[in-house]
């Protein structure tokens, strides 16, 4: 298998499943061409909690992807979630130099906005401009070449725990892999399954995965939000497998093939088998029964979300709704229990934006996979990798990589 320069590759670090998808850059635009998954068994949340079993699972999932794309891996976009995850609006202001704004005062006012006390624990992943504000004329999104004397900027700041970026690195460097950029997951899934119009208008951008449930509000073209919810499908697994009594590894297989969020929809009559424990004869089930244990968890689930989303005071600002996805937005009934609760649209998204093999990724738990593909073509930096196999110092390299952040607008 040889090596192509013109491949981008996301690789989902998930709770239950690590996913490797290839794109490759062609003039038509960017192509889906090799996809690799593998059960994910080393992570808790979000969380690398066992390095060496990480390793074998991402391990698995590129040399699938390797296979199916005829080339080798070597350099990956991986995605970073978790409780540990914090976001937060900060606001900076400076005096314009010649009376017109050059790439030095937009690179002064985001170092001012950027000048707030991090804890040393703590590591900046994005620094993300929602807007500039020339001598008090706002909603200026593009400063560049713009006459004034005093120039302000509005940006939205994610920070991790350092341990738990580290450790990511540390998995993907162990499996032969150097990485590209860390990118948070919700931002990820949001480049493949958002339009340009909903983000303008308002929208929420709610990534149920196994182990947490990403949430990202989009207003006037730029985000405003991100916030993490430590609950996820694991949750209506764990529910099931006790409600059923039945192993675990089936109840996520009842609930991926007979799962549906709202009972109205499901049939009195329709019956499923359930294998039991201990060599127990299977029983049969009504998928009534099913639907009574998964909607209220995912009622619960929901009425957490809208609680994270008031608190944000983006509550008012979401005109064309919520966005479902990741792996747990699949299941029947998701949103249409959402439009309910929510009381606003909600529809399923799945990765659009891509040529390929898109009859292969065309389900939402692709989405962060193929949003990290979609992420790595927009911010193609010159150099290989910012976190190279073997590297020393990677724990400076992950304080260096905010001046990185710069040629993302430049």
């Amino acid at each position: 298998m040889g090596k192509k320069d013109n491949l981008i590759v996301g690789l989902d670090i998930g709770t239950t499943k690590i996913c490797a998808i290839v794109g490759e850059m062609r003039e038509n635009g960017l192509e889906i061409i090799g996809i690799g998954t593998h059960p994910s068994k080393g992570l808790r949340k979000g969380v690398v909690v066992n390095i060496e079993s990480t390793v074998q699972s991402i391990k698995k999932a590129v040399e699938e992807a390797e296979l199916m794309a005829g080339c080798e891996i070597n350099t990956v976009y991986t995605g970073i979630a978790g409780g540990h995850i914090k976001g937060f609006n900060s606001h900076g202001v400076i005096a314009v130099k010649d009376k017109e704004v050059s790439k030095s005062d937009i690179a002064r006012v985001i170092e001012a906005a950027q000048a707030v006390a991090i804890p040393p624990d703590r590591e900046v992943i994005h620094v993300l401009p929602q807007e500039y504000i020339i001598d008090e004329q706002d909603g200026i999104l593009e400063p560049l070449g713009m006459s004034g004397v005093r120039l302000e900027v509005k940006i939205h700041i994610v920070t991790a725990a350092v341990t738990s970026a580290q450790n990511i690195i540390k998995s993907a460097n162990k499996a032969g892999l150097d990485v590209a950029d860390i990118v948070l997951q919700q931002i990820a899934s949001s480049e493949a399954v958002l339009s340009q119009d909903e983000k303008d208008l308002g929208v929420a951008l709610i990534d149920i995965g196994g182990g947490t449930t990403d949430i990202a509000i989009y207003h006037n073209g730029t985000i405003k939000h991100t916030g993490v919810i430590s609950l996820g499908g694991n949750q209506v697994t764990n529910d099931i497998a006790v409600g059923l009594r039945t192993p675990q590894s089936e109840a996520e297989k009842i609930k991926k093939k007979y799962g549906c969020a709202m009972v109205s929809m499901t049939k009195k009559d329709e019956m499923i088998d359930v294998p039991s424990v201990g060599g127990r004869n299977p029983r049969s089930v009504s998928r009534q029964i099913l639907g009574e244990i998964i909607e209220p968890r995912i009622e619960e689930l929901f009425q957490l979300i809208m609680q994270e989303i008031g608190q944000s005071g983006y509550d008012n600002v979401m005109a064309s709704g919520i966005v479902l996805t990741g792996g747990t937005a699949a299941m029947e009934g998701m949103a249409e229990l959402g439009e309910q609760v929510f009381n606003m649209p909600v529809r399923r998204g799945i990765p659009t934006g891509v040529g390929g093999l898109v009859d292969v990724v065309k389900s939402p738990m692709y989405s962060t996979g193929v949003g990290l593909v979609i992420y790595g073509k927009k911010h193609m930096m010159p150099m290989p990798s910012k976190f190279g196999r073997g590297d020393k110092n990677t724990f400076n390299k992950l304080f260096a990589r905010m001046k990185g952040w710069m040629r993302e607008f430049f």
